[in-house]
């Protein structure tokens, strides 16, 4: 009787050192992951009440503990992995009304070239809208760690006073790809760990038939790699680095309308401006005139010569043509005389 006595009471403090360590890790765990620090307290609860619920059965116990224990590393792990990392596309657009656009450019793109020197121009225009007035059109691709200072200096740029302008517009466009990106790095490890195991198969492929199907499924796996990879790339390049288009319009002063000119009276040179004018404009006339005479002369000319020649020989053409005209007539009948 004594011996089981003994057995039980080593078998109890077993559960009891089981229980210990189990709320040891529990507590750890806890302490590492902040996201479930509400849920800890009650399930630490729970495992204290262990030992009076269950009486002196150390082993069910110790596998409750070990299961709390569990429960809450996989809760741990799983807001972990929840709060992943952020992939972000970033765009800014920033239009500002400046007296000399060109050297407002020239200084923001100095500035920027300095403060990020990863920084590089993705296009430039310049548009001239009067006598020394240009629209100029930048943009920039900058470093995602470097946004947030420029962002601040472009939106304060005007307020230094020195360029004369005013801020038109200021707006920026966010675009979260952050399940597109995990989800191109998981198909990309998928179709690696795919691509892996196919070549395995065909390493061991006997059969042409085997050694042509593997092949083929292989080449289609090889090109999704190729196809995701490209589109990893494009992505990590525009979360790395962002856009910043900036558009500067010319302030134009108003010019006075020119005053209205008074008669002075007159003058020799006015005269003599408004004759030879005048003279002009006639000769202009007789020489637009002649002009339109020659083009048409193909048929006022031979019309002219015709005219001409029916004057001039009127007389023998008569004399031609009356004897024509004379034999052409019938002879009256005579008449009887009474």
């Amino acid at each position: 009787m004594l011996r089981i006595w003994v057995s039980y009471q080593r078998l109890w403090l077993s559960g009891c050192a089981l229980l210990l360590a189990a709320l040891l890790v529990a507590c750890s765990s806890g302490a590492a992951s902040s996201g479930t620090s509400n849920s800890v307290p009650a399930q630490n609860s729970s495992v204290h009440q262990a030992p009076n619920t269950t009486g002196s059965n150390g082993a069910s116990n110790s596998s409750s503990s070990s299961s709390t224990a569990s429960n809450q590393k996989s809760t741990a792990g799983s807001s972990t992995a929840d709060a992943g990392p952020q992939y972000l596309i970033k765009t800014l657009n920033v239009t500002m009304q400046v007296k000399d656009t060109r050297k407002v450019a020239s200084d923001i793109q100095a500035w920027i070239s300095a403060t990020d020197p990863r920084s590089s121009s993705a296009g430039a225009d310049y548009t001239q809208v009067g006598d020394k007035y240009y629209n100029v059109s930048l943009t920039f691709s900058v470093q995602a760690t470097m946004y947030p200072q420029i962002y601040n200096y472009l939106r304060d740029y005007n307020v230094q006073g020195s360029t004369g302008g005013k801020l038109v517009a200021f707006k920026e466009t966010v675009q979260d790809v952050s399940n597109d990106y995990v989800d191109t790095q998981s198909r990309i490890k998928n179709y690696k760990g795919e691509q892996t195991r196919l070549l395995t198969l065909l390493s061991h492929a006997q059969a042409v038939g085997d050694i042509v199907t593997i092949d083929q499924k292989l080449t289609e796996v090889e090109s999704n790699i190729e196809t995701s990879e490209a589109h990893l790339k494009l992505l990590s390049g525009q979360v790395t680095f962002y856009t910043v288009n900036l558009y500067l319009q010319p302030i134009i002063p108003n010019v006075p309308a020119p005053a209205p000119q008074t008669d002075t009276g007159w003058s020799f040179s006015s005269a003599f401006g408004g004759a030879f004018a005048a003279s002009l404009s006639f000769g202009r006339a007789l020489l637009t005139f002649l002009i339109w005479l020659l083009a048409f002369s193909i048929y006022v000319v031979p019309a002219v010569i015709i005219a001409w020649l029916i004057r001039r020989y009127r007389v023998a053409i008569g004399r031609f043509v009356s004897p024509l005209l004379a034999t052409s007539r019938p002879t009256p009948p005579a008449q009887p005389h009474s």
